[in-house]
């Protein structure tokens, strides 16, 4: 994949207008094709029962766990983004969750009003620069690009509760994240299902959709760092002369 992404890649400027860079577009259809055989006899039945069967509180409590898990590996990605303060954040949410909510069960950081991590190694190698590469849809996994699916090896191996080789008994964090899929899968079914089985192309849309939510997800994280790197250190203290109400304000607030 890393040899993939570095003879597939995708021009900044192409990206940033919003065109498709889908050099692999027949392998990719033929993949989609098994992909879809895979969720119509498989995956999106055994989802409509699990979500009939299974009460909706337990499904969240199981969604919940399944990225309660991911958050050391999260942590990881953080620290190699040069951003301690989220990974700092996606610790104290791993202790407090693990602790204070049944072993992850349940999310009770929120309820502390600690602001909620989202990233993953696609996003870590998006912030040293490198290009989203060539559009790609992987076997199982769905719509990805070559930037992403490196990222998805990664955080396979990166978390040590996510995934063992040795003893698949123990891949906890593969088994859950497959059972957050399935409820997923199951609660929007309706919405999956118009775009693979109602739309003329289903591979089509489902790389438009795919490509036009995770550029706007990075871009709105970009612009999120951006704004904490940048942000007014005297904002809402009182500190700052300047914005001291009950200053001349005409007065130099500088002058000695």
């Amino acid at each position: 994949m890393v040899l993939l992404s570095a003879c597939a890649s995708q021009p900044p400027e192409q990206a940033a207008r919003g065109e498709v860079f889908d050099p692999f577009e027949n392998a990719n259809r033929g993949i989609h094709k098994f992909n879809l055989g895979v969720d119509r006899f498989l995956f999106r039945p055994a989802s409509k029962s699990y979500v009939r069967i299974v009460p909706d509180p337990v499904v969240t409590s199981f969604s919940t766990f399944a990225e309660n898990i991911t958050l050391p590996g999260q942590a990881v990605d953080y620290l190699l983004q040069g951003n301690p303060k989220q990974t700092g954040n996606a610790l104290l949410r791993f202790v407090i969750n693990m602790t204070a909510g049944a072993f992850g069960l349940f999310d009770p950081a929120a309820e502390l009003n600690m602001p909620p991590v989202d990233t993953d190694f696609g996003e870590t190698l998006h912030v040293w620069g490198f290009g989203e590469g060539a559009y790609v849809e992987l076997p199982f996994y769905g719509p990805s690009t070559t930037r992403d699916a490196v990222g998805v090896v990664f955080n396979l191996f990166s978390n040590p509760i996510n995934f063992t080789p040795v003893r698949p008994a123990e891949n906890i964090g593969v088994y859950a994240e497959v059972v957050r899929r399935m409820g997923d899968r199951g609660r929007f079914s309706d919405t999956v299902d118009s775009i693979l089985y109602e739309s003329a192309d289903s591979y089509a849309q489902a790389r438009l959709i795919y490509l036009q939510n995770r550029r706007f997800e990075l871009a709105r994280d970009d612009e999120d760092a951006f704004l904490d790197l940048y942000n007014d250190p005297y904002a809402d203290t009182g500190t700052d002369p300047v914005r001291d109400p009950f200053l001349d304000p005409y007065e130099d607030p500088y002058a000695e």
